[in-house]
């Protein structure tokens, strides 16, 4: 027996002394309020060993669709074990749905075998799809490289204008962003290396740590990172809605290269942009250091700046400036390979934005591995 309280669905089981089992059928079928599992009473019948099965629904209250399925699967159990089946006492109108949904058989390999493949399988179905997916970035990179040279040489179809938008958007319109990512970031450096430096009175070289550290890897890997979420994400999503709404299949139509329409603007802009972005978070990043020199430490603003400069080396300034454009080249690829590659629904798009931002971050952090030790060779 299954039961539930009265506003739910319940089911019962009755032998008779001649064999048949008499399924009553009662309360309230809704979809909200769950429906019973039919294994028990299946399991309940094969048991008593029922020749005839004889439904009783008079105790049925409000009823959907939930019941026409129970009522269809119970009948295939019958069918398929060889066990009469009487609808009884039904309501007319799920006597009708039931004939219904019984009028037109299913049809043989409708429904897909849910079957679960060994895990060798799908290992090699996951390294296929990666390896498919690396010839797609080598192919779209090919054709930038090849949209790049057309622009450098000025054979490429492009508007001008389109350049100077994306130029604005990756440069002027990030300025408030990277300032206060900058500030905060140059605050904490201070403010981490005051705590350990007073300890041995060497209070002044803060001003050395922060400028150091701003100008050889956090400014440039900071700014990288910020445009990665707000420039790489928009690149993915104006490039994957442009695809859903078959405007880049338009312009391939006019005889015009997406990739030099679409994509060499926007890697050259913020290839241009990023190391003046990293040269400002530099500066910037100065300041929140200073900031705490002189209110925590009661260095002077002057000799703060003294050190700072002192310790910052012409190869230490071009090397960031240098990481900056690499970095800036990074964003706009997977920005602009992940709105390419989106799919054709909206839902797409977005999904398409997130993969451009964890893509650049990842290139980011992995060619900040590689300078790091290219620079350590080099002596930089």
């Amino acid at each position: 027996m299954i039961a539930q309280n009265a506003h739910s669905p319940s089911v019962t089981v009755d032998h008779d002394p001649a064999g048949t089992a008499v399924v009553r059928i009662g309360g309230s079928w809704r979809l909200r309020h769950g429906m019973p599992a039919a294994e028990p009473i299946e399991h309940a019948l094969e048991a008593a060993g029922a020749r005839a099965v004889r439904l009783d629904a008079t105790a049925i209250g409000p009823w959907d669709s939930s019941l026409v399925s129970f009522v269809v699967r119970l009948e295939e159990f019958c069918r398929a074990k060889n066990i009469a089946i009487e609808r009884g006492v039904l309501p007319a109108g799920l006597a009708r749905m039931v004939a219904l949904a019984q009028a037109v058989p299913e049809t043989r390999g409708a429904r897909a075998p849910q079957i679960s493949a060994p895990l060798l399988e799908r290992v090699g179905a996951a390294a296929l799809e990666r390896f498919a997916g690396t010839l797609r970035f080598l192919d779209f990179l090919g054709e930038a490289v090849i949209a790049l040279g057309r622009m450098l040489t000025g054979r490429a179809r492009f508007r001008r204008i389109d350049l100077l938008e994306a130029i604005q958007t990756c440069g002027a319109n990030a300025l408030g962003i990277v300032t206060l990512i900058s500030y905060l970031v140059g605050v904490i450096l201070a403010f981490m290396g005051a705590v350990q430096l007073q300890q041995f009175g060497a209070a002044i070289y803060v001003a050395d740590l922060v400028a150091i550290g701003m100008v050889r890897e956090m400014g440039a890997m900071m700014t990288g990172i910020i445009m990665s979420g707000r420039t790489g994400a928009a690149f993915a999503a104006q490039l994957g809605t442009m695809k859903v709404t078959q405007e880049i299949d338009a312009l391939a139509t006019m005889g015009i290269s997406p990739m030099e329409f679409l994509t060499a603007p926007r890697i050259v802009a913020l290839a241009l942009m990023m190391p003046l972005l990293c040269l400002y978070s530099d500066f910037v990043g100065i300041l929140g250091g200073a900031t705490v020199g002189v209110s925590m430490l009661g260095l002077s603003l002057r000799t703060y700046l003294r050190e700072s400069t002192g310790a910052i080396l012409a190869a230490t300034l071009i090397g960031g400036l240098v990481k900056s454009a690499v970095y800036g080249v990074l964003v706009a690829l997977a920005g602009c390979y992940e709105g390419f590659a989106c799919g054709g629904s909206s839902s797409a798009v977005g999904d398409a934005a997130t993969r451009a931002v964890v893509a650049a971050i990842v290139a980011i952090v992995v060619a900040c591995g590689i300078f790091a030790v290219l620079f350590n060779i080099l002596g930089i």
